[in-house]
This record gives structure tokens, sequence and C-alpha cells, in this order.
């Protein structure tokens, strides 16, 4: 890099979903910056390199002859200059004790994940350091579908890290006339934000699929929006995160979207379909199921109100009706805003 402007910029992207996709056709925007894409099965790679198409989660658009895709992951991050992380939480700690022997020490990682991995309750960017060791870690978060991204359609995040220059690294190296890159030293709120905004959405989802319409909608999101920063102030975030874009503007997008997987999640719950029904059926990994179990079992060892996740996750792992957790949440017991 050179006063500020990549030259010959190498970023390896390890995931092959919508959202590596989606990064990949954003990072091939500047003439400057080189641009792998890893993905496990080497079929799915041959698939990408040859139709230009992620069929199965962007279909009709068109990638670029630019990106280099590969399943040899030696190939992929070779003189990569950072790393974007892009695997759902479940997966990442196992994908990372893969891959640990074929990255380099130091390199700067890029996340894009929005979960909370259960049992250690780590953030990505803390497993990311637990498996890899000590590097220096960057928060991509905020409203941001793969969908409409990879489309070009206008997008806004924030780039977060304890390193303000590495987070200004990031906004340089992904902003484009289409998506416009903010910055924020707290990873923290943002990465906790991402996770949280996807328990609400299935909150949301029950609301469409229930027929509860919009007030009960606007209602589950604003509170929804208290339990996120609450949940997020007492691990150490900043309030404020929890007022921009990777808090309630994700929050929006997350709730509304016919994109949300999450939002969709609750949807069928409302309309009377399983769980084990609704994930059997779905091409990409809803991350707010395990996220409402991690968000629950700690807010439940550090003695947090989370009435809205509570009712989730009784929904999702006891059984509980939609109709009597909607119930449970309007006759609590009166109190101030």
């Amino acid at each position: 890099m050179k006063d500020g402007c990549f030259m010959d910029m190498k970023v390896a992207i390890l995931g092959g979903g919508g959202m590596a996709t989606a990064c990949a056709t954003l990072l091939t925007e500047s003439s400057d910056v080189a641009v792998s894409m890893w993905v496990r099965k080497p079929a799915v790679a041959e698939d990408l390199r040859t139709h230009r198409e992620n069929k199965r989660l962007l279909p009709g658009v068109t990638l670029s002859e630019a990106i280099h895709f590969t399943s040899d992951i030696d190939e992929a991050v070779a003189d990569a200059d950072f790393l974007v992380v892009a695997i759902p939480t479940e997966f990442l700690r196992a994908a990372l004790h893969t891959l640990a022997p074929h990255l380099q020490n130091g390199t700067p990682v890029i996340s894009v994940i929005k979960g909370i991995e259960q049992e250690t309750f780590y953030r990505p960017s803390e497993i990311i350091a637990d498996v890899l060791g000590p590097r220096p870690v960057v928060a991509l978060g905020g409203p941001s579908h793969a969908e409409e991204i990879a489309r070009r359609l206008p997008a806004s995040v924030v780039a977060a890290s304890g390193d303000i220059q590495l987070a200004k690294q990031t906004q340089k190296l992904f902003s484009t006339d289409r998506f416009r890159v903010y910055t924020n030293v707290d990873i923290v709120g943002v990465e906790l934000a991402g996770a949280l905004k996807n328990v609400i959405a299935i909150a949301a989802g029950i609301c469409d699929g229930g027929k509860y319409g919009d007030n009960a909608k606007s209602a589950i999101m604003t509170r929804g929006l208290v339990e996120m920063n609450r949940f997020g102030s007492a691990l150490g975030a900043e309030p404020a995160t929890f007022s921009g874009l990777a808090g309630v503007g994700d929050l929006i997008t997350t709730c509304m979207s016919p994109f949300g997987r999450n939002r969709k999640v609750g949807e069928r719950l409302g309309q009377g379909d399983s769980l084990k029904q609704i994930i059997s059926s779905m091409d990409a990994v809803a991350e707010g199921v395990n996220t409402t179990r991690s968000v629950y079992d700690l807010a439940d060892e550090k003695g947090l109100d989370m009435p809205i996740t509570t009712e989730i996750y009784r929904v999702l792992f006891e059984g509980k009706s939609p109709d009597d957790a909607t119930q449970t949440l309007m006759t609590r017991p009166q109190r101030e805003e």
C-alpha cells in the first residue's frame, strides 16, 4: 500500500457463501486489488470458475473474471495482504483449525461473520484469535444483504477494530461509489449487534408469519433494540454503537427484508412449521438459531433481563408455541419504558 492507495494488493476470501461472493465482487471493482476465493469443495470451485455465477445463493449475478476461485488453500492465501473470513460461526473454529497451518502469522483478518459461539460465548474475532493466535482483526458489520451488494445496490456499513488505522485501511479497501464504509473502534459492540439482531429478526418473522400486524412488529424491533443494548453494555460494548449501522441499521434490514434468513425462520415458525422442517429446507445458515441459545445462556449466567430472547429460546428449543410466547410478552408486569 502506498500513500493510502492499494498497489498490487491481494485479498484472500475464506468461504463460498453469498457474503463471501459479494465481498469478492466488491473488491474486484478496484483494479489494484487481486482477489482469490477459497471454497472447501473442488466441485464448487470448478463450477464457480466455469460459470462465473453462484447459482445456489446469488443466481443471476455474473462474477468478475478477476476473481480467482480455488479449493487449494495454499494457492488462495499465497502472498495475501488481508484475509476476509466469511464462514458461519458454528463451523468457524473447526474450519480455522484445518486452515491454520496454511495461514501466515500476523496477516490481518476482516470478519463478516455475525454470531456467537456456543459454550465459549466467543465473538468471531475472539474465535479467530483463539485458533490463529493474536493478529489484527476488523469486523465489517451493518445492513448488508449479499443479494443487494452483489447487484451494486447502495449500502453503508461500519469497519470496527481496536486498531483505528486498520479500520481505515479496511474502509479504503472496500469502499466503492455504491458501498460506503464508516469506521468505529468498538469491535465488541459491532460484533454483538450483528449477532443479537438475528435473534430479534426471528421474533419479527414470527410477527409476519402469525399476522400480528405492523404495531406488534414495530414493538418487537424497538424493545429488541433495548435488549441488544442491555446485553452489549453488560459485555463492554459502547451503547452508541447500537444506534448506528451495526445496531439499529442492521436490525431494520434483517427484520424487514425478504432476503433475511432469520426473519424467514421466524415467519415459518409463525405459520406453524417446526424448526427441524425449516432448517432442513434452507440453503444457507440462519445464524440467529444458535445465537439465541448462546445469548440466552449467557444472559442467564449474568442475570440479564432478556424477555424477547427468552421467549424465542422457548419457541426454538422447548416447543412453546409462538402464540403462547407472544401472550407471555404481552402480559408481563407493567413498567416504565
